[in-house]
């Protein structure tokens, strides 16, 4: 069994060869528990097939790591440059920590650490995670996409939806 964070996560990440599969799966396996987050990936998929993966790893990269206005990692999002980013990277390391979620390149307040890391918590620390931390730190970042034409945006859209389903109720374990 595969969490939804988890299957999510996975799409935050840098794009490869698999990338478009890893989008349908995970469209596949939210469709009728999460049918707006289904709706968003197979937009998401729809903008980028047919691109070669070169052109979607550029994309990415302009997208999310050379525009600081929408980069994936929460903290900065919500507290910038300022020594609260520093407790909240510590606190988030730890979490992963507990929680068995192996750190990547990323730094530990990275999209593709939390959204797995949510799929752990207990429900009640889930649900205030993603309404307290998570969905400002998203909502900022599709404020980015503002009168641009990025299919990313369909992404964090989905993302968006996910959290907002994760404020509200516990998120369910979805078939791999």
């Amino acid at each position: 069994m595969a969490r939804v964070g988890a299957l999510m996560g996975l799409l935050l990440a840098y794009p490869d060869r698999e990338y478009l599969d890893r989008v349908d799966n995970c469209c596949e396996q939210c469709r009728e528990r999460f049918p707006e987050v289904c709706r968003r990936l197979s937009r998401l998929a729809t903008e980028l097939r047919g691109k070669p993966v070169v052109e979607l790893q550029e994309l990415y990269t302009r997208t999310f790591d050379l525009n600081p206005v929408c980069s994936l990692e929460v903290g900065w999002q919500l507290y910038g440059e300022e020594y609260a980013r520093g407790r909240f990277l510590v606190a988030m390391r730890d979490q992963l920590r507990q929680h068995g979620i192996p750190e990547s390149t990323e730094l530990p307040d990275h999209l593709t650490h939390l959204l797995p890391l949510l799929d752990r918590l207990e429900p009640n620390v889930a649900q205030e995670f993603a309404a307290e931390f998570a969905g400002p730190a998203v909502k900022k970042m599709l404020a980015a996409f503002q009168g641009k034409d990025n299919p990313f945006r369909e992404l964090l859209l989905a993302v968006e939806s996910l959290l907002l389903v994760h404020a509200q109720s516990e998120l369910t374990e979805v078939t791999a």
